[in-house]
């Protein structure tokens, strides 16, 4: 089979790439993907619920691979706020991501604690617990021969799940470390129905986020961040800035690349994709932002790009605030 016939089958890969991760155990990146995490960390760190100081709710749509069937398309939902005199942080998400035969529809709330560390610096411990609604329907994928058994059924099952994270951040900057689904649930046995050693399950992701904003005078303000996805012996990294104007718009950047080898992030040297990104707040409780991926691997050439459209409400948003809402 050609390659190109092969990559624009999008529903036959990723039944193939699942079957093949429950014989031979092969690691992949499960988590939901957002290139514009650096304003909403939500989904990838419990510890980030309150941090922005007011009720904030933010709403993404990602569509990925333009012009391939099948190809991933997110929505998702969360909202957060601190209570309690800004000592505890409390959050809500849900989500729905579809890939092919596959849907994942998630629930979760947050808790953080928060604690102050130096007078401007906060230490926010979270924890997060919810389910995940995992579904498939094999018998619906596009097959260039029959007669295999692995795509003769169907699967709906709900995965509870819990996670936990660490958030450090000041009005300058932030690091933080994160799990949000630490339990190893069995997705599905290697052969439908029947029990084995040989399973697929959800893997223990690992973000590590950092990111610090510079001043560059009276009107200008950029923001680097970096964020690291890690599996057992997968790694993907993200590399960012974002140039702010008069904190109402903003430019940005973004390279993404990661590594099966799990060495050094510029082992492969072409990345996986480049980002550009567009941040308006157009007023002080209200944010647009979009950003564009376009791919620099094997999918450039049978694909438009990914588009994800960002917008964002934050109520009772005071101008006696620090700076930090602005920037993440």
């Amino acid at each position: 089979m050609k390659l190109k016939g092969f990559l624009s089958r999008i529903k036959y890969v990723t039944a193939l790439l699942f079957t093949i991760t429950a014989v031979h155990s092969i690691q992949a990146q499960q988590e939901v993907q957002y290139s514009q995490y650096m304003f909403n960390m939500l989904p990838i760190n419990p510890a980030y619920a309150g941090s922005r100081d007011v009720l904030s709710a933010t709403v993404v749509h990602r569509q990925q691979w333009i012009n391939i069937t099948g190809a991933p398309n997110t929505q998702s939902f969360s909202v957060d706020s601190p209570i309690n005199g800004e000592k505890v942080g409390v959050g809500f998400q849900a989500y729905n991501d579809n890939i092919g035969d596959f849907r994942n529809v998630g629930l979760y709330g947050s808790y953080a604690y928060r604690i102050k560390v130096t007078q401007r610096a906060t230490l926010a411990m979270g924890l997060q617990a919810g389910a995940t609604s995992v579904s498939g329907n094999l018998t619906q994928t596009l097959l260039t021969q029959t007669g295999d058994q692995a795509f003769t059924y169907s699967f709906n099952k709900w995965l509870p799940n819990f996670g936990a994270g660490i958030y450090l951040s000041d009005d300058r900057g932030y690091i933080g470390f994160s799990c949000p689904s630490l339990m190893r649930n069995r997705l599905i046995d290697a052969e439908a129905g029947k029990s084995g050693d040989s399973v697929t399950r959800q893997e223990r992701h690992y973000f590590l986020m950092m990111g610090y904003v510079f001043p560059l005078g009276r009107s200008f303000t950029l923001k680097p961040s970096v964020l690291s996805k890690m599996t057992r012996d997968v790694a993907s990294f993200d590399f960012n800035a974002n140039l702010w104007f008069n904190d109402r718009f903003a430019l940005g950047c973004s390279w993404r690349t990661n590594n099966l080898k799990f060495s050094s992030p510029f082992t492969n040297q072409y990345g996986d994709a480049l980002i550009g990104m567009l941040e308006v707040q157009a007023t002080d409780q209200i944010r647009f932002g979009y950003a564009y991926d376009y791919a620099l691997n094997g999918l450039k050439n049978i694909q438009k790009g990914s588009h994800e459209f960002m917008l964002r409400y934050e109520f009772g948003y005071r101008k006696t605030k620090i700076l930090t809402p602005r920037y993440f």
